[in-house]
């Protein structure tokens, strides 16, 4: 087991987002987190990728192992350096006004005390650009003139360059047309079957997120109300009903 979230309580000032939540991944899976909106995914993420107050909440109860380490204590740029877990936030973030290859490049400052930092960089960039052949394509085009779907295909790529193992992925297809959703999640798939990655993402679009997983938990307004592998879940009734449209 990678990653082991135990009784995770979570609060923003005095208002409970996470009510005691449970679940783990295994090393190379990929896992999901269904819900609707406001149902505590991104307070899920926010918190295992343990950023700061005020933008994320406050954990009070249960505790984040990782490698059987607790996190609670681990500040976000350790959590990159030395734990390799990396997070591609909701709405991306890049830097607008630098280019494709600017971006990729600035996710390297990890490493910047590493004696094949060049090797090391410019084997990652060559498997980014491999991945996501239109970002090798824009490379010298600023983030800002981007289309929504390239733009997300940067902010995974920023976050491989990083060397991380683990990536969590908060409302990927968000915004997204069909085809770019599907091509980014099949690089995604390619990188976990290539790499063996693990991946954690919490999605709205459940169908995407279980055809994409092996296994997922259903979070409602701060709780666990199913879990299962892709297949149990995509059909159990009351899923069905609530996020499948069936």
């Amino acid at each position: 087991m990678l990653l082991e979230v135990k009784n995770l309580k979570v609060s923003y000032g005095n208002i409970e987002a996470l009510h005691g939540i449970s679940f783990s991944i295994d090393k190379g899976e990929i896992l999901t987190l269904i819900g609707a909106n406001g149902a505590g995914k991104t307070s899920t993420l926010m918190s295992l990728a343990r950023l700061p107050r005020p933008e994320a909440p406050v954990v009070t109860g249960g505790d984040i192992l990782y490698d059987g380490q607790s996190l609670l204590k681990t500040e976000p740029h350790i959590l990159i350096q030395k734990k390799m877990l990396a997070l591609v936030p909701e709405g991306r973030h890049i830097f607008g006004n630098l280019s494709v290859q600017e971006n990729l490049q600035i996710a390297t400052y990890p490493h910047r005390k590493d004696i094949n930092r060049a090797i090391i960089t410019g084997e990652i960039l060559d498997q980014v650009y491999g991945l996501f052949p239109r970002l090798y394509e824009r490379r010298k085009q600023r983030g800002e003139l981007l289309s929504g779907g390239e733009q997300q295909m940067l902010a995974v790529g920023r976050a491989l360059m990083t060397g991380s193992e683990f990536i969590m992925l908060d409302e990927p297809s968000m915004g997204l047309a069909p085809k770019l959703m599907y091509e980014m999640f099949r690089a995604l798939k390619q990188l976990n079957f290539v790499k063996h990655i693990t991946i954690l993402v919490v999605e709205q679009n459940a169908k995407v997120a279980l055809e994409f997983a092996s296994r997922g938990y259903v979070l409602k307004t701060g709780e666990i109300i199913a879990s299962g592998t892709s297949a149990e879940l995509m059909a159990n009734p009351d899923v069905k009903k609530a996020y499948l449209g069936g």
